[in-house]
């Protein structure tokens, strides 16, 4: 990839929008860690991000979708390349007044951007007393994000409830696809890599706002229970084994509370990673790796990150 810094006149002619240079990655992570990107862009349309992406693509430069930074690593070298967020219509939430072909028509159907923050789109369907979503309540990224990892709890998935995507691959090309062709499974989907969600129709239920709001509640206040709530943190850092939880693996090798520099195995759920305000990612990253080393040594099982390490080769 060619370095942005010979590109970064070419690029501000080229973006007429706002464009942050050298901006810390720790602001715009849920962890609070991480360097520098080149440059952060925001996109507000299709068509703006299809020109943004092919502009880089021609001039061989990396570049990033970014959400709400709930899921991500940034090392603290930074990032060579562009981090692209999605705001504007990206962040729009629509009912739809007629089921979409192949829909059913006893369900109710909402389409959001892919930008949509997930807990804006929960207090949406609370309001409009559609139920479907409860489950992921407190679940800090992007409708998109959630989407791409097949964000879950208590039993539910996500991708159960999506109907269809619009969708945009690397080159810029955009296009639709049923949700039963994304491939969903246990946190991830099975699209080409760099593919960006730009918006997706979801599958939901007509309900009594009353109980759902009582169903929120009573998931949030499990949350608040079980995991560190109040501590930076991307949330469960390993995705768990076939037939295990990777939380009573670790916690059974003996690491909960350990600690490597600032970045904390978290005492109250053992599949939290924490930053106690002093961290940094090789912090986080050395004890990820020593998490993986000594649950492997122990039961011989590899635990896979379920965060997403930016920049790793």
């Amino acid at each position: 990839m060619a370095s942005l810094n010979s590109h970064a006149k070419d690029l501000s002619r080229f973006w007429k929008g706002r464009i942050l240079w050298d901006f810390p990655m720790a602001q715009f992570s849920t962890l609070k860690v991480g360097g520098p990107a080149e440059a952060i862009i925001s996109a507000t349309n299709v068509g703006d991000l299809k020109r943004l992406i092919q502009w880089l693509n021609e001039h061989d430069i990396a570049w990033w979708i970014l959400g709400r930074g709930s899921n991500i690593l940034v090392p603290d070298s930074g990032l060579a390349g562009v981090i692209i967020g999605l705001e504007g219509e990206f962040s729009s939430i629509e009912k739809l007044l007629a089921p979409p072909p192949g829909g059913d028509e006893e369900k109710i159907f909402v389409r959001a951007g892919g930008g949509c923050l997930l807990p804006k789109m929960i207090n949406y369907c609370t309001e409009q007393s559609l139920s479907g979503l409860e489950f992921a309540v407190g679940i800090p990224g992007s409708i998109g994000g959630a989407i791409i990892m097949n964000a879950g709890a208590w039993g539910y998935e996500i991708g159960n409830l999506v109907h269809g995507v619009m969708l945009m691959d690397s080159s810029g090309r955009t296009y639709s696809e049923s949700g039963e062709n994304l491939g969903f499974s246990y946190r991830k989907w099975s699209m080409p890599p760099d593919t960006v969600l730009l918006s997706a129709t979801l599958t939901l239920s007509s309900g009594d706002k009353d109980h759902i709001k009582s169903r929120c509640a009573n998931y949030l206040k499990l949350r608040r229970e079980n995991q560190p709530f109040a501590e930076a943190s991307a949330g469960s850092f390993f995705k768990n084994p076939p037939a295990g939880s990777a939380g009573r693996l670790i916690e059974e090798a003996g690491l909960k509370g350990l600690t490597i520099g600032g970045a904390k195995i978290s005492e109250k759920h053992a599949n939290f990673i924490v930053n106690t305000g002093r961290a940094t990612a090789t912090d986080i990253l050395n004890l990820a790796q020593l998490v993986q080393q000594e649950v492997f040594k122990r039961f011989g099982i590899k635990l896979e990150p379920e965060v997403h390490i930016l920049g790793e080769k």
